[in-house]
């Protein structure tokens, strides 16, 4: 008595394919809905990371997202992102909580950096506690803004969209039309 195997069904690769696609798609534009728009991931801002003063923990060209956060709630050991002077905002960690005339001041450090910032930060500086971060996304976002990159990261897409789109319409009517026999006139 010989068993044999039900079949297995081939693979349909464009249809895989064409979902792998659209799940890529969702994703990549979720994170770049997710930088403008922070709070749809639970942070109320996002910052590009400028510097790799906070190697190894958040490098250059991550992407930092910060929730708001009362200076009550701070404590040491904690990363967060403040604004020194008209400088964009920095992302440090607390290394010391500092009472000066009643007021809590941070003593902040980059984790790359040798010693402490020379300055203490006080809590009307601070932006928030940085809730994550994603590496290497600041460099797409910051690609993003730039001519090439509007062309490669939009118009690209689109078109090849748009051509994807026409493509299935032309195939969908061959499909249609019916086939003609040898000697048939129409």
């Amino acid at each position: 008595m010989s068993r044999s195997l039900p079949a297995v069904r081939a693979i349909d690769w464009r249809r895989t394919g064409k979902l792998l696609g659209t799940v890529l798609f969702i994703a990549v534009v979720l994170l770049f809905v997710s930088i403008a728009i922070p709070q749809i991931v639970g942070a109320d801002q996002s910052y590009v990371v400028q510097s790799d003063s906070m190697s190894p923990t958040i490098d250059a060209g991550s992407v930092v997202y910060v929730a708001d956060v009362t200076p009550d709630r701070l404590s040491e050991n904690e990363i967060i992102t403040y604004r020194r002077g008209s400088e964009n905002p920095v992302t440090h960690r607390i290394v010391e909580v500092v009472e000066r005339d009643g007021q809590e001041l941070y003593r902040t450090k980059g984790d790359a950096n040798e010693g402490p910032d020379p300055t203490l930060v006080s809590a009307d500086q601070v932006i928030g506690r940085v809730a994550f971060s994603i590496p290497y996304m600041g460099y797409v976002v910051a690609f993003a803004g730039t001519d090439l990159g509007i062309a490669l990261l939009i118009i690209v897409p689109a078109l090849l969209l748009a051509a994807t789109e026409l493509w299935e319409l032309f195939v969908a009517r061959d499909e249609d039309e019916p086939e003609r026999t040898e000697g048939e006139t129409g």
